[in-house]
């Protein structure tokens, strides 16, 4: 999970170092500027990113064996190899994903992208005279643009782009530009559910666990210092669950993965995380925080983030610490649960749809991740240099689970629903019952935080603030989410950045 920057027209260095110095906390590992008289492009690399091995500046950005007009600025990760690439033509190793996404490139041109559907990514390819840009179907990788006068930039984060122009716009997901700057929508998230739904309980549980365990193969290799976070909750339960066997069958049976779970005092995931600890034989660690420390990461939390929905902001407060606790302790890869509630119908207010209606509630859901979610992924473990990995987010699976029946995601039982029921029917056999039949909690309702910060930024903004804020900027929905907007102002100002924040459907 890296960072770049890039700029096609009439760009200046100058301008391009500002720009690239703001995302130096994406990868000071490896790093590198290549520029002529049209393009400029700068990319950066964690340690995490390609492994122990070091590469020199001048490959950086990367270019492929034989074809030194083309080079790529990537941020992302790809499961499993496209079957549109020829084996013997991608030596594995060092920037082995960018050297594939070359090849395709330069075999199938524009639609090389179809190849993709099993990786998240953003990317620059340039051959010195044009560029070509693509963001995955999701967005869970980060990717903005803007023009200023005759020159397209492109960055992984805002506070990159504010520094040039005031002209700033998410890249949408599942599109590409060209150097004209026009953007081309290559896929989308369906309309209507698939033909035929599977109808094998027991073929799906089996076929879940296997699609998930493969994931976790493709994407974990242990090559730098690897922890889980485990919030007790079911998809990080059993993300680290698998890890952990991984992780005892690379190091042997006595070896233990390390975990981490935070909360604000002796909050519901803390106590949950200690019984998932337990049951997988990980190295649990606790993070207990008292609310002032949150408090005080706020600013830093909503800069890095580049948001001020107040959701978002709660639950990514906690991923910020947790995220530097684990730094600190040496952690450079971390494993996320995050996709489940996506991918499964997780989510409380979709138990509200009609069997009919959950399909496109479902789709509406994953809709939002671009700017809402997958924000939080990325943002809270770059800012202190940590490469986060979400096996859940896999386009194998997600197809798979398209095609899973409404009442198997939505399980009716009684006067109510079970959320995720066969994704919690397939791992029920190796977790904890308290764990597997937990109710849904949002990060900040497990961490403590979804109570606290609201009642607290009652008590300092008054009803006359609110709605004098209100009258200028309609988009802001309560007094903590004006107190975020503030912070957020300050750094990315009240213009076109507003645009591209989104907002969940609730505060």
């Amino acid at each position: 999970m890296s960072g770049f920057v890039a700029a096609y027209g009439d760009p200046r260095l100058e301008e391009l170092k500002r720009m690239f110095a703001k995302i130096g906390h994406r990868g000071s590992y490896a790093s590198g500027i290549w520029h002529n008289d049209r393009i400029m492009m700068a990319q950066n690399y964690l340690r995490a990113d390609i492994g122990a091995e070091m590469a020199e500046p001048d490959q950086i950005p990367i270019s492929r064996a034989g074809t030194c007009t083309l080079r790529i600025c990537y941020d992302g990760q790809i499961g499993k190899r496209p079957q549109g690439a020829n084996a013997s033509s991608i030596s594995s190793g060092l920037f082995e994903e960018e050297k594939l996404i070359l090849y395709l490139y330069e075999r199938y041109g524009s639609s090389m992208v179809k190849y993709l559907d099993d990786g998240i990514f953003a990317f620059v390819i340039s051959d010195g005279q044009k560029i070509f840009a693509a963001r995955d179907l999701l967005g869970i990788k980060t990717l903005f643009y803007g023009w200023k006068d005759d020159t397209l930039y492109f960055a992984s984060e805002l506070k990159s782009l504010v520094e040039v122009t005031d002209d700033i716009h998410e890249f949408p997901p599942g599109h590409t530009m060209d150097s004209t700057g026009l953007l081309n929508r290559f896929a989308e998230l369906p309309d209507t559910p698939p033909g035929t739904f599977r109808t094998d309980p027991a073929k799906m549980i089996e076929d879940i666990r296997n699609i998930i365990q493969g994931s976790i193969r493709n994407r974990v290799n242990f090559a730098v210092p690897t922890a889980g976070l485990l919030s007790g909750g079911m998809d990080s339960s059993v993300i680290s669950l698998l890890v952990c066997e991984l992780y005892k069958e690379k190091f042997g049976k006595n070896a233990r993965l390390k975990t981490f779970a935070i909360g604000v005092g002796e909050s519901s995931d803390i106590r949950n995380a200690r019984i998932s600890a337990r049951c997988i034989d990980s190295d649990h660690s606790e993070l207990i925080v008292e609310f002032n420390q949150v408090l005080e990461v706020l600013p830093e939390v909503i800069y890095y983030l580049e948001s001020f929905d107040p959701s978002l902001v709660r639950s990514s407060a906690s991923n910020f610490l947790v995220s530097r606790h684990a730094k600190r302790q040496g952690y450079e890869v971390l494993l996320s649960g995050e996709g489940g509630d996506e991918i499964f119908c997780g989510y409380l207010y979709l138990k509200d749809c009609e069997s009919g209606e959950l399909f496109a509630r479902q789709m509406e859901c994953l809709g939002f991740l671009h700017n809402n979610a997958a924000l939080r992924l990325d943002r809270m473990n770059q800012c202190h240099s940590v490469r986060v990995v979400a096996p859940l987010i896999s386009g194998e699976l997600f197809r798979y689970a398209l095609a899973i029946p409404p009442e198997y995601k939505q399980k009716p039982e009684g006067d109510g629903k079970i959320e995720k029921w066969i994704f919690r029917k397939a791992f029920e056999p190796f977790l904890p019952s308290a764990i597997t039949w937990r109710l849904k909690q949002e990060f900040s309702q497990g961490s403590g935080l979804a109570d606290l910060l609201p009642a607290y930024f009652e008590t300092i903004i008054s009803d006359e603030e609110l709605a004098e804020a209100q009258r200028e900027y309609p988009i802001i929905r309560s007094k903590e989410e004006l107190s975020y907007f503030r912070i957020f102002a300050e750094h990315f100002g009240t213009g076109k950045a507003v645009e591209t924040v989104g907002q969940w459907i609730s505060v």
